[in-house]
């Protein structure tokens, strides 16, 4: 199945499904009060159900692999080939997590799963490593990066046990030398900027205070005003770096991921600017025949109205 066919037919359902009564979520978005916890009766049965939907999982992939009456698509599919479909589907669960519907998310988890039984049936026909391989990695993995919960060590808080994971990590990844080491280079530079910094504030490089932070937003302002008044182009690229650096570390002290506040004001850009285009151009003019006071007489009354 192409993915342009695919994002199709995911487009269709989304726009079928925002009409639907909004059960799932509250006002804004947000999840409504999650059920009360399942019993451990109930939670056994759901592992067991999802170990059998596993396995089912896994032969469909391996059928639709298998040269003798498979798919054509999919016995095209390389690992390279399917790299990027990873990409866009984590990036369509993260959308499913953000509108707060339950239904779309299963979906795209689901989606998300399927790159990654894909990439190891294909490991497996290479004879490079299969399901089992990746399953037991992580495994292994969970239980060696909890020595809290599966061994003797004590721990006081969530942030103990983030120092912990980052001391084990660093002894399983014996090339490591340095705190930094293993944030991915091809992660948006956004969420690289938040990473890196957030692994060296966990070895105690960090600011003692929000009020530190914003001192240095205000001294990298000052610096590229300078920058830009000089003309200097390589020190403008330079400090402006410097102070999206410093926005970063202020989104990290108040605990909001900096890709997604930008996300919410792009959208909200966007939705002020149509109404914008929408109401300029319904005299059958251009937006660019009208002054940019003509745009921001109805830019501020949106701006009015969200505020409210």
């Amino acid at each position: 199945m192409s993915s342009s066919s695919k994002s199709a037919s995911k487009a269709s359902r989304k726009s079928s499904s925002s009409s639907r009564s909004p059960s799932a979520t509250s006002a804004g978005g947000a999840p409504r009060a999650v059920a009360k916890k399942p019993s451990p009766q109930k939670a056994a049965a759901s592992r067991r159900q999802g170990l059998d939907q596993m396995a089912r999982l896994l032969e469909i992939m391996a059928r639709l692999r298998n040269p003798k009456g498979g798919c054509p698509w999919d016995l095209e599919q390389t690992i390279e080939s399917i790299k990027a479909n990873m990409l866009e589907e984590a990036y369509e669960a993260l959308d499913a997590i953000e509108s707060g519907n339950r239904e779309d998310l299963v979906e795209e988890l689901g989606d998300l799963l399927l790159q990654i039984v894909f990439q190891a049936q294909i490991g497996f026909e290479e004879g490079s490593f299969a399901f089992k391989d990746v399953a037991k990695g992580i495994s292994d993995k969970l239980v060696n990066r909890h020595p809290h919960i599966f061994g003797t060590t004590k721990v006081k808080d969530a942030d103990e046990v983030l120092r912990n994971w980052d001391e084990i990590k660093l002894q399983e990844k014996k090339a490591r030398k340095s705190a930094l080491d293993g944030v991915p280079k091809h992660v948006p530079v956004l969420q690289r900027t938040y990473q890196l910094q957030k692994r060296a504030a966990r070895v105690g490089f960090d600011w003692d205070n929000i009020a530190d932070v914003f001192e240095k937003l205000e001294e990298e302002i000052r610096e590229l005003k300078e920058a830009i008044a000089k003309k200097k182009r390589l020190a403008v690229i330079e400090e402006l770096g410097d102070l999206l650096f410093s926005v970063v570390n202020i989104a990290r002290f108040v605990k909001v991921d900096p890709a997604y506040a930008l996300e919410r004001t792009n959208t909200k850009f966007s939705r002020r600017f149509r109404v914008v285009e929408k109401e300029l151009e319904a005299g059958g003019k251009k937006l660019s025949e009208f002054s940019l006071d003509e745009m921001e007489v109805i830019w501020n009354r949106q701006r009015a109205e969200d505020k409210r």
